[in-house]
């Protein structure tokens, strides 16, 4: 009997190393495919760089904006365009000024001789720089372009004294707008002529 006891004991013990050896090697492929998910996974996209004060942010040397409120991102990060070079938009804190959803450039003119348009005009600072509907692949004379439903979400959220914040572009940044405002006050057609003159037109009249 003793001989049968010791052999089934080895059997146990057999049984019970196998198990265990088993389970050593699944929890170091479940470790090592856990850490491979970790290295692929990709990096969270930066926030805004401005003060949870302000309700609309802007970085140029990224191209992108952001619609805040207490301090969170309620739209955004969405692509934009500013000015080109000698036209730079300004850097700063700022406050909306006015609104005017089908605002019209007094200074610049579409090619028929009407006055460019500048829909979902948010104007932040005098001279006529604003956020408005444009090209955001083509730089403008000073304002912040946005797609058609990126403009009309500014115009419908932000309002008249809210904090505007504009971080400054990088040497780099203002080249490429160099490059795009080049193309774009010699190839703009009717709409992104009156983008690009929206600019300097609120200046003239605030409105």
């Amino acid at each position: 009997m003793s001989r049968l006891r010791r052999a089934a004991n080895r059997r146990v013990a057999f049984v019970s190393s196998a198990v265990l050896g088993l389970s050593c090697i699944a929890g170091a492929a479940f470790a090592g495919t856990a850490l491979a998910d970790d290295a692929a996974a990709p990096a969270a996209p930066a926030g805004p760089p401005c003060a949870a004060s302000a309700r609309a942010c802007v970085d140029l040397a990224g191209r992108q904006a952001w619609l805040m409120q207490n301090g969170q991102v309620i739209r955004g990060p969405v692509p934009i365009s500013s000015g080109g070079d000698g036209a730079e938009t300004p850097a700063g804190t700022f406050h909306v000024i006015s609104k005017d959803k089908d605002h019209k450039s007094n200074e610049f003119m579409m090619p028929n001789g009407l006055p460019a348009p500048m829909p979902w005009s948010v104007f932040f600072e005098w001279g006529g720089i604003a956020f408005h509907s444009g090209d955001p692949q083509k730089a403008s004379a000073g304002c912040i372009h946005l797609n058609p439903a990126d403009a009309q979400a500014w115009f419908n959220s932000l309002q008249v004294g809210d904090e505007v914040e504009v971080q400054k572009a990088d040497d780099s940044d203002d080249d490429d707008s160099a490059d795009d405002d080049s193309g774009d006050d010699s190839g703009d057609d009717g709409d992104d002529g009156g983008d690009s003159g929206d600019d300097g037109d609120s200046g003239d009249s605030g409105d």
